[in-house]
């Protein structure tokens, strides 16, 4: 269901700089992605509203190419540029000419930038683009042309709120709603030829667990626990366990196959960002950490139960129809620390059965 906009709880922000822009004079717009998945699913119902301000340009966004599936097939986008550079300052200078020149050759007359750093700011004022839009933040403030403040209210709201607030601030309206993720035929035609090949077929009950979180490890709920509600789910639903990752993730998702007396399919490392849509798209549940594979199973409508610890689900919690959050309120929760220096009790507390009462409380739900 739609929110309305703007939520009592996120105030509409000052934009200071540039006089009001023609809407209907720009052509082509640039959209800076954010680097990391969930940031980039939390960035659709901001696209989905620049689609609507802007129904008759061109919109393109630029992003790192383990990320932009989760544009290419989105319905606000028309073209995806991938940025291939690593995921730091730009290695020399060289590098960073080529990048410009490619956005100049385009000839926005809009760049917005969702990506917070003063990078991006620098590639938009670099190449070219008439109109630079953001937060000013990073010391990037004069690389701008409308510069958005980011209140302390701003920082208090859900991101999908944060990115919606750019626009908000220049006037635009801007609908909250549920991000939604498409996944391409092709992703879905690997993801179907893995699971047969693996003897999982139409009519299967698969359920995913997604036991890492890239952020680090004050996040990941131990693998044992996830073992233990993936074979309660295998006993008591007939359910077939896939494991997703990344391959840095593996090392979590193979203890959590150990861990399982019942057999599981682990995945991790082992497919495209786009195919693993395609797979978690096969799931009928969802279980994971704070983690982009949380936004991706709740855009894709998947019943997700997520297990938060350090992280604030007000502001990074799934977006969708079904979904549960189990945790412990801490006298140190929320730190948002990527490492415990304490005894990690947000996440040690949550026990098994807290979690699997909470994945039997949503599928009859939505049964």
């Amino acid at each position: 269901m739609n929110e309305s906009t703007p939520s009592p709880s996120c105030p509409i922000p000052e934009v200071l700089g540039g006089r009001d822009i023609d809407r209907s004079k720009i052509k082509r717009v640039l959209v800076r992605g954010t680097n990391w998945v969930g940031d980039a699913v939390m960035t659709l119902p901001a696209l989905d509203a620049v689609r609507e301000a802007l129904p008759l340009s061109t919109i393109h966004v630029l992003a790192k190419p383990w990320v932009a599936p989760v544009y290419e097939h989105h319905g606000a986008v028309d073209r995806v540029l991938t940025l291939e550079k690593g995921e730091g300052a730009f290695s020399d200078v060289s590098e960073l000419i080529r990048c410009c020149r490619r956005i100049r050759m385009e000839q926005f007359d809009l760049a917005i930038l969702f990506q917070n750093a003063f990078e991006a700011a620098l590639l938009a004022f670099l190449g070219g683009v008439r109109f630079r839009l953001g937060y000013r933040t990073d010391a990037r403030g004069f690389l701008l042309t409308h510069r958005v403040v980011r209140g302390r209210e701003v920082l208090k709201v859900h991101q999908t709120e944060y990115y919606l607030s750019i626009l908000r601030g220049m006037g635009w309206r801007a609908e909250n709603r549920t991000p939604s993720l498409s996944v391409s035929d092709a992703d879905r035609d690997a993801a179907g030829m893995i699971l047969r090949e693996l003897n999982v077929f139409e009519g299967d009950f698969l359920l995913g667990l997604g036991p890492g979180a890239v952020f680090g490890g004050a996040k990941r709920w131990p693998a044992e626990r996830f073992a233990e509600v993936g074979d309660m789910a295998a006993r008591r639903w007939g359910a077939k366990v896939i494991l997703f990752g990344s391959s840095q993730e593996r090392d979590i998702c193979e203890r959590v196959r150990r861990g399982m007396g019942s057999p599981a399919l682990d995945l991790s490392g082992r497919t495209s960002l786009g195919v693993a849509m395609g797979l978690v798209e096969r799931c009928a549940f969802f279980v994971c950490n704070d983690s982009g594979l949380m936004h991706i199973a709740a855009a894709l409508g998947l019943p997700t139960v997520a297990i938060f610890g350090p992280t604030d689900p007000t502001a990074t919690g799934p977006k969708g129809l079904y979904t549960r959050i189990v945790r412990h309120d801490t006298s140190c929760a929320p730190c948002l620390r990527a490492e415990c220096n304490e005894d990690h009790a947000c996440m040690l507390g949550v026990r098994s059965q807290e979690v699997w009462e909470a994945m039997e409380a949503l599928r009859e739900e939505t049964l």
